[in-house]
């Protein structure tokens, strides 16, 4: 069979359809179910001071019982969660001066932080007091990790710090006179934002008059004229009176008016609230 050389090709036909292009679908990636939170909760300030932890611990005293003397290796920071501290200094002589009187929210002891190697005061307690004991590595952690209580520490130290340029102003300027009635005032918590302390913790005339640097027979003549004027009830316990506040007034006190600034920021950082600067 002979083919034809003339036969055409036979080509086949492209496709008239048309087919849109491919879309790309991405693929499902099975995500792992997500984790739990497993990081602290929120730091707690009152909570860190009020208990016992890593680095910390709470110790009980009795009344007149020292918790450190004077020249003692410096190694803790202390904070008060109940009673009273007394700081005191001893001279060379032996003469000796009562330069804090603390209440609970205070820090104390806190030297060991700015490079003292060695105590510079002897505290005693002057009632039942429990205090926590943070050792001083514990304290820097503190500082630098948990913001809250770095605000707090910092605010205390300030407040403190202003504390300590009154007394000096006091002790330059003021008559003893002014002096005692300041310090009573103080240790009855005017100006506190809740209602002032009617009763001082039981406190001698000779620890008053370490306080304001004079001896007990000026502090018992000041006392009984306090007495007879109506600005205080003194029978074993000292009842301190509003009025006591117009002694300290006269004559325009150089210092009295910031006593109620500082009450607001103690009672503020008692309460674990940030003070504002004004305030301290």
């Amino acid at each position: 069979m002979r083919t034809s050389s003339n036969a055409s090709t036979i080509e086949p036909k492209s496709s008239s359809i048309k087919f849109p292009p491919a879309r790309l679908t991405p693929a499902k990636v099975r995500r792992p179910p997500p984790k739990l939170n497993l990081r602290n909760p929120a730091f707690d300030v009152q909570l860190f001071l009020d208990s016992a932890g890593l680095g910390r611990k709470v110790a009980k005293f009795q009344g007149k019982e020292t918790i450190f003397s004077q020249g003692d290796p410096a190694n803790n920071v202390i904070y008060i969660q109940d009673g009273g501290v007394k700081l005191t200094v001893v001279n060379e002589t032996g003469k000796e001066a009562v330069v804090a009187i603390l209440k609970p929210g205070d820090f104390f002891g806190e030297g060991c932080l700015a490079g003292q190697s060695i105590r510079m005061a002897t505290a005693t307690t002057i009632a039942l007091t429990t205090v926590l004991v943070i050792e001083k590595n514990e304290v820097i952690r503190a500082l630098h990790e948990e913001h809250e209580f770095s605000d707090r520490f910092i605010a205390y130290t300030l407040a403190r710090n202003a504390r300590v340029e009154e007394d000096l102003i006091d002790q330059l300027f003021n008559s003893i006179e002014k002096r005692l009635a300041r310090t009573l005032l103080l240790l009855a918590r005017y100006g506190a934002q809740d209602q002032p302390q009617k009763v001082i913790p039981k406190v001698s005339q000779e620890m008053l008059a370490e306080m304001i640097g004079t001896t007990r027979s000026r502090v018992n003549l000041f006392m009984n004229k306090f007495r007879k004027l109506g600005f205080i009830q003194y029978d074993g316990e000292i009842h301190v009176n509003k009025s006591l506040l117009s002694v300290v007034l006269q004559d325009g006190g150089p210092t009295f008016e910031l006593i109620g600034k500082r009450h607001t920021c103690r009672s503020l950082l008692v309460q674990g609230l940030p003070p504002h600067i004004s305030d301290c």
